[in-house]
Parts: structure tokens; C-alpha cells; sequence
């Protein structure tokens, strides 16, 4: 609950003023509208009022914040002036050399520009100050930054070159811009100005310094050149725009006030945003789906298309995420089409990756629906079917199945919680019952009176269930808008984990079989076994898992200590020795990654009404053809799920 007796007086008299607001902004036009809408803030301040995990989080943002509010009053720019830009030379075009910071060019812009960040890895000798040791204006002619120098007892602070501090410069304006963004939400809550004015100064420096600096320039000429962003040297890891986005949206109408003159910036500034993050990146895989959100957000803040003398506001970026493609940015439709198997709903990537694609699948399905009230399951049938097959990944101690670049691990509930929100969104209700019961199957205390979505989102369920409740809320912006308690039908029950998998199972775009003889997770016997068909695989030969006894027995080594960057990866993780197969002289091996190296070619019946049979030709062995019949073939359940 509210605890501050002038905060309670503000809200009162804001909810008898937002009822005049809602009714003069026609909906879809006022501001905001990424994370909320005008017409529900009065909501959101009753939530606020009446619920005290709401309460809580409000007073400990609060609490947060005051303190930069306090010392921006006092001096304007203590904030500003911390963020990591080209203060003196104001460089418009700034030189890598492969994933390393290497110079800034000689011609300079009107306004300080956004400083580049200095590798595409994490690693650095030099870490970043604390905020309140960053120096102001930090800036000299060789482009240096004062760091903290890790390799001495102390870390003291010295004059280092960017390639040196990994990606800590992101970091710093990542930590500012965030301030920011909290007194943005503060500001629209309370409408005390002291917020809006530090959250306008930050967003109107760095907003100017993107506007007037140029996409970096590869001095190899390399592959990176298609890879870098504005603040990054990924564009998936433009990670500062989930600031941007929401601090402009709950200060726009404080911008379009005060600083008029400069909303064609802002909004060219996040086009070429836009722009770039469509220009690069990688199409076929989990880097599609993450350029798309970051274009989708920057799509829900801008003007509609006539607003601009290019044509290219809202609606037009809407459809490029929707509808249509480039060379490096296929649209959601385009890629579900390449990626995933319309009989097994099945994505072309490792267990690992599959489910980072799904969950952004599933979370593009919650934009469309809190922000546009689109149905996009009517246009991609295939994510609800996606959601359902992810539980043929389980082994019956319910961890997933490891082939690839995948860490053994447990399910995460957040696209099954997405599909039940959509569901009471659009009113389906079979399709919510179904997801319902599968809920309560993965997380029996799903649904309690105490859970939040954000548990679900963040956690995963193990063989005896998660979710319990946080002991402490997080303090986020985002959880005022998705930390809502889900509402689950208590008349629908848990589902029977044995009817959402198939005794036997195959995805021909991953080149994966299954057999398994029940979900007993001590008693029940499995095989997984894949070539290296799709993304993310490994120079496994003939991987297999096995399950007995309540152990997965020879399990895939995964994906190792540093992801697919480093050595052990290299030459271990991904090659033949880390997995249950064949070594020919210890020298066995095929290119990892992107692979086509199937255990067989797959002739399907596609003409069956009930796909019952599969036809399998293996080919090479004893130099000649061999027919396996397979009893059954199961593409995956869909609902209603058979008791």
C-alpha cells in the first residue's frame, strides 16, 4: 500500500482527472502505449492503491530514483554529463576492427555523439567506475575512457583505450539511461515534474548523440560489418533501446511540450534504429526474432506513416515485422515458415535454442495482443503448436533432452502462461483449458492467489514443480504492467504428463528420434537420438541419450564453459569425443553450427488423414538400401489434449 500521505492525495485527484484524459485521446493516438495506455493509468494507480506488492515496488523505485533526482537538482548535469559520449570530438563516424573498438574519424557533428562500445565479448582488463565515480565529460583525443584497472591490487582508475574495457561502455549508459527511464514512469505517475526533467536531459543527449553518429565502419571488411549496431557490436544487444523505448513513451507528451523542436530527431533517431537493425543481422535463426522485437517496440512509439516525409511510421514498421522481408531481416512469418515443422511443430534448432525462439514467439503474441488487440495466432497457427510440442523434449524426469548447443535444463512455463493470456484475451476458451491443464501439469501451484506471471517467466519447473512465490519483488518498471497475478480457471484440472508426449517421435528438421515407454521418472525407459540436422549442432556422428532408472545416462556434454566462443568448445564440446558415438582414430569430425549431416532421409506419408506410418530409407549401410517401417508415427498433440 501507499504509505506516503501526499502520494495517496495525488492519486486521488489523478483518478478523478484520468477519466477526462482517456475520453479526449482517441485510442492508438496518445501516449503511452509500448508497456500501457492512457486510459489505464487509472487502473494501474487503483492496483497501486489496493495492492501492496504494487505499493512496495512503487516506494522502492521511489526511493531508487530520488536519490539522482536530488543531486540533478542540485547540479543539471551530474547525470548527463556521465554518459559515455564523444564529448569533445563529437565524432560522427566511429572505425572497428573485427569485434574491437579501433578509432573514431575526424569530422565532427554539431552535438556530442553516442560513444561505441569497445569489443563484441565480455571480456575486459578495465572495468567500469561505479556512477558516482565516473568522470564527468569523459573524453580526450585519443578517444580513451577512465576505467578501473582490474589487474591491479586496488583497480585504479586510469586513461585506457576503449578495446580494452569489453562491453562496459554499454553498460555505464545502460545503468544511466535506466534512471532515466524510472523517473520517466515516475513522472507520468506522479506528475512531478523534478523526475520528468532528469529523465528529458539524459533521453535528449543521447538521443541527439545517436542522430548525429554514423553505423560503425568493419576496417577488416569482414563479416562483422553485417553484425554491428549503433551501440552495439550486435544488433540483438542493442539492449539500451528497452530503456529508450518506454522513457520516451511515458515522456512524450512532456517532450512535445518542452522540447518540440526536437521530436523530428527522436524519431529519426530511432528510425535509423530501425533501419539498421533491419539492414543487419542474421535472418534464419534466434537473431530474427530478437531484431524483430527491438523494430516492433521502436514501431509502437512512432507517429503513423503520413507523420513522415519517408512514409515510415508505425504501421509500416508493424508490417515489416509482420509481412515482409530482406536479406537479414525475414519477417515472423517468413521465418516460422523456414524454421518450424508444420506436422511436429518441431523449430529447426537445438532443445537450447528452440525454446529462446519460442518464448519470443510467445511474447510477440502478448505485444500484439496488450498493444494492438491482433490476433497472431489467426496468422502464425503454428505457435500454440510449437508451445504444446516443446514437452516432447522431456525425459521423464522432466529435463530436456541436451543435443546441441543445450544446457540440460527444465522447461520454462512463459509460453504456455503467454498462450493462456491470449486465449482469455480473445476469448478461446478451449484453447485456454488446454494450456490450463498443461500449466498445472509442468507447475502444480500454478494459479495460486500468490503467483505472479513474472515467476513463471522467470523460472523454470522442475521434476517437483517451481514457482513459488518471490520473497522480494523486483523493482522494474515492467512489473507494474506483467507482475499481475494469473488467473486460472479452478475447475480445470492438471493434465496427464503421458498424454502431451508420443511413445515415439520424430522431427525430421532436427534429425531427431525419440522412444520412450511412459513418464515414470524411476521406473520409465527413453532414447534420444539425433544426427546433426539444423542450427546450433554439434560434430556428434549418432548422439543418443539414454534414460533408465531415473538418470539420463551418457547425457550430451552440451555446449561448454563459454557458449561457442571458446576453446573447450572448439575442440570438445562440439566435436565427436563429448558425445555418445563412433570416433574413427580420434579424428572424426564434420563443420559444427549451421549442419546437415542427417542420420536418414525421411519419405513421409503425407497423404494419411492420421499420419500413421513413416517410411525411413537408410542409406550407406552394407552398400545398399534398407526399409524400417515405424508402427507409429505422432506429429505432436494438439487440444483438446486426449485424457
Amino acid at each position: 500500500m501507499i504509505k506516503n500521505s501526499s502520494l495517496k492525495g495525488g492519486v486521488c485527484l489523478l483518478l478523478l482527472c484520468l477519466q477526462l484524459v482517456a475520453w479526449a485521446q482517441p485510442a492508438g493516438d496518445s501516449y503511452p502505449r509500448y508497456l500501457t495506455t492512457a486510459d489505464q493509468r487509472e487502473a494501474l494507480l487503483q492496483t497501486i492503491a489496493q495492492e501492496e506488492w504494487a505499493g512496495q515496488l512503487l516506494e522502492q523505485l521511489q526511493q531508487r530514483t530520488e536519490v539522482y533526482v536530488t543531486r540533478v537538482e542540485q547540479q543539471s548535469d551530474w547525470l548527463t554529463s556521465r554518459l559515455a559520449m564523444y564529448w569533445k570530438s563529437k565524432a560522427t563516424q566511429v572505425y572497428v576492427r573485427g569485434e574491437a573498438f579501433e578509432r573514431v574519424g575526424e569530422e565532427s557533428a554539431p552535438e556530442p555523439t553516442v560513444r561505441y562500445t569497445g569489443t563484441r565479448g565480455t571480456y575486459a582488463t578495465h572495468g567500469r567506475p561505479k556512477l558516482e565515480e565516473v568522470v564527468p565529460y569523459d573524453d580526450d583525443e585519443h578517444s580513451y575512457v577512465t576505467f578501473c584497472n582490474k589487474s591491479i591490487e586496488g583497480e585504479p582508475m586510469e586513461k585506457v583505450h576503449p578495446a580494452k574495457t569489453g562491453r562496459n561502455i554499454e553498460s555505464l549508459n545502460n545503468e544511466i539511461v535506466g534512471i532515466a527511464r524510472d523517473a520517466a514512469f515516475l513522472y507520468w505517475v506522479t506528475q512531478r515534474e523534478a523526475y520528468a526533467r532528469l529523465a528529458a536531459g539524459v533521453f535528449d543527449t543521447y538521443m541527439a548523440g545517436i542522430y548525429y553518429r554514423n553505423v560503425p565502419i568493419d576496417l577488416n571488411h569482414g563479416h562483422q560489418q553485417t553484425l554491428v549496431g549503433m551501440s552495439s557490436f550486435e544488433v540483438i544487444h542493442e539492449d539500451i533501446l528497452n530503456q529508450l523505448v518506454p522513457l520516451y513513451d511515458f515522456l512524450h507528451d512532456y517532450l512535445a511540450q518542452h522540447y518540440s523542436k526536437r521530436m523530428p530527431l527522436y524519431a529519426a533517431a530511432f528510425k535509423k534504429w530501425a533501419e539498421n537493425i533491419i539492414d543487419n543481422g542474421v535472418p534464419h535463426n534466434n537473431w530474427n526474432l530478437m531484431q524483430a522485437r527491438f523494430v516492433m517496440n521502436i514501431a509502437l512509439i512512432l507517429d503513423e506513416d503520413e507523420a513522415y516525409p519517408d512514409g515510415k511510421g508505425r504501421s509500416y514498421y508493424i508490417d515489416y515485422v509482420v509481412n515482409r522481408s530482406s536479406i537479414r531481416q525475414w519477417s515472423l512469418k517468413q521465418l516460422a515458415a523456414y524454421g518450424y515443422d508444420e506436422q511436429t511443430g518441431i523449430w529447426a534448432e537445438c532443445p537450447g535454442y528452440s525454446g529462446v525462439v519460442l518464448n519470443d514467439y510467445a511474447n510477440f503474441t502478448w505485444l500484439f495482443d496488450h498493444n494492438l488487440r491482433r490476433d497472431l495466432t489467426a496468422e502464425l497457427p503454428v505457435i500454440p503448436k510449437a508451445v504444446m510440442a516443446t514437452m516432447q523434449y522431456l525425459f521423464p524426469n522432466r529435463m530436456i533432452c541436451g543435443f546441441g548447443d543445450t544446457h540440460p535444463s527444465y522447461l520454462k512455463t512463459s509460453p504456455v502462461v503467454r498462450m493462456i493470456q491470449h486465449a482469455q484475451v480473445h476469448g478461446k476458451r478451449e484453447m485456454e483449458d488446454a494450456f490450463t491443464a498443461l500449466l498445472k501439469c509442468l507447475d502444480p501451484q500454478s494459479g495460486s492467489a500468490s503467483q505472479k506471471v513474472s515467476n513463471a517467466q522467470n523460472g523454470s519447473v522442475s521434476q517437483k514443480g517451481s514457482g513459488q512465490q518471490a520473497t522480494k519483488p523486483r523493482v522494474a518498471v515492467t512489473s507494474f504492467f506483467e507482475d499481475k497475478p494469473l488467473q486460472l480457471k479452478p475447475e480445470v484440472k492438471a493434465g496427464a504428463i503421458e498424454s502431451y508426449v508420443s511413445p515415439l517421435f520424430h522431427a525430421d528438421n532436427v534429425s531427431w528420434l525419440v522412444q520412450r515407454n511412459g513418464m515414470d521418472p524411476k521406473h520409465s525407459l527413453m532414447a534420444s537420438l539425433n544426427g546433426s540436422r539444423g542450427n546450433h549442432m554439434h560434430a556428434n556422428g549418432i548422439s543418443l541419450e539414454l534414460y533408465g532408472k531415473g538418470y539420463v545416462l551418457g547425457p550430451d556434454a552440451g555446449i561448454g564453459q563459454y557458449l561457442y566462443s571458446g576453446l573447450d568448445y572448439a575442440e570438445y564440446y562440439s566435436q565427436f569425443p563429448s558425445h555418445n558415438t563412433v570416433c574413427v582414430d580420434g579424428i572424426s569430425a564434420y563443420p559444427v553450427m549451421k549442419s546437415n549431416h542427417v542420420l536418414y532421409e525421411d519419405v513421409f506419408c503425407r497423404n494419411s488423414d492420421d499420419c500413421t506410418t513413416v517410411y525411413a530409407t537408410r542409406k550407406g549401410f552394407h552398400g545398399g538400401c534398407r526399409d524400417i517401417t515405424m508402427r507409429r508415427w505422432c506429429s505432436g498433440p494438439t487440444w483438446p489434449i486426449p485424457s
